[in-house]
């Protein structure tokens, strides 16, 4: 399964295959629409679950539990869209596929390493404090490496962290902040922690691939390649089945639904 957060990055994702635009419809508990795209190696169920994390979550996990109840649960969920990304530029990380700077270009795509609760915790006279030091929960999801490679290497994509924020950057310093805070983060998005604390509690893998729009930090609307960021998705998702189902990941068998409506 495949989660966005809005239509027109679904549709993106749909428009991977070569029968998207005949993919079929199936309505969730709740209202929510999954486009079931059929005819490659692996089958796509694909859903736009709505902005930030809670709605990620919320989305994600109905569409398991559906799934579970249904008798066919999914082998890997993915969090997917376009993204704010890191500028390249000295850091103490860098992205394996770009060379010894950390940081992306626009038009970039970027799989995860690991998922990152950015702003997730409290703030103290000494800065900001990870919901885990108060020793509650937990601020990221790793996905499995030998896929994260795989998939990367199959979209030409760069690999590092992605950190989940519910306000997104626009300022330098708030992106110096989180920099510093993340060595080596690539990508600024708003769902991918909630689709992985959802695809972990029913026990699925999960992946994160983001394609860059804009820089991260101040607002620059002019300066935005959100056309260009949905083209790459669609590239990047015409390559990740493929490059599942070749290395043998959890989804290599594809998702067949009941014929029992969720």
């Amino acid at each position: 399964m495949v989660v966005t957060a809005v239509a027109a990055e679904r549709d993106a994702v749909c428009a991977a295959s070569a029968d998207g635009a005949a993919s079929t419809v199936r309505t969730l508990p709740g209202g929510g629409e999954l486009r079931c795209v059929r005819g490659g190696p692996v089958a796509l169920d694909v859903l736009a679950a709505g902005v930030g994390p809670a709605a990620a979550a919320a989305g994600t996990a109905t569409a398991l539990t559906a799934a579970a109840l249904a008798g066919a649960p999914y082998g890997l969920v993915v969090s997917a869209g376009i993204g704010g990304g890191f500028p390249p530029g000295p850091g103490p990380g860098s992205a394996r596929a770009g060379g010894a700077l950390s940081g992306v270009s626009l038009g970039a795509v970027v799989v995860a390493d690991v998922i990152v609760a950015a702003d997730l915790g409290a703030e103290t006279p000494d800065g900001f404090t990870p919901v885990t030091e108060l020793g509650f929960g937990t601020v990221a999801h790793r996905p499995d490496p030998a896929l994260v490679e795989a998939v990367a290497a199959a979209a030409g994509a760069a690999v590092g962290p992605v950190v989940t924020v519910s306000t997104v950057t626009g300022s330098a310093a708030r992106a110096a902040e989180l920099a510093g805070r993340h060595p080596g983060v690539l990508v600024e998005a708003m769902e991918g922690f909630g689709v992985a604390e959802a695809a972990a509690a029913h026990g699925v893998p999960v992946l994160e691939v983001r394609t860059v729009s804009n820089a991260v930090g101040p607002r620059d609307r002019a300066a935005w390649r959100i056309g260009d960021a949905l083209a790459a998705l669609t590239g990047a998702f015409r390559t990740l089945p493929g490059a599942v189902a070749a290395a043998g990941g959890p989804a290599a068998e594809p998702h067949r639904p009941s014929r029992r409506t969720p």
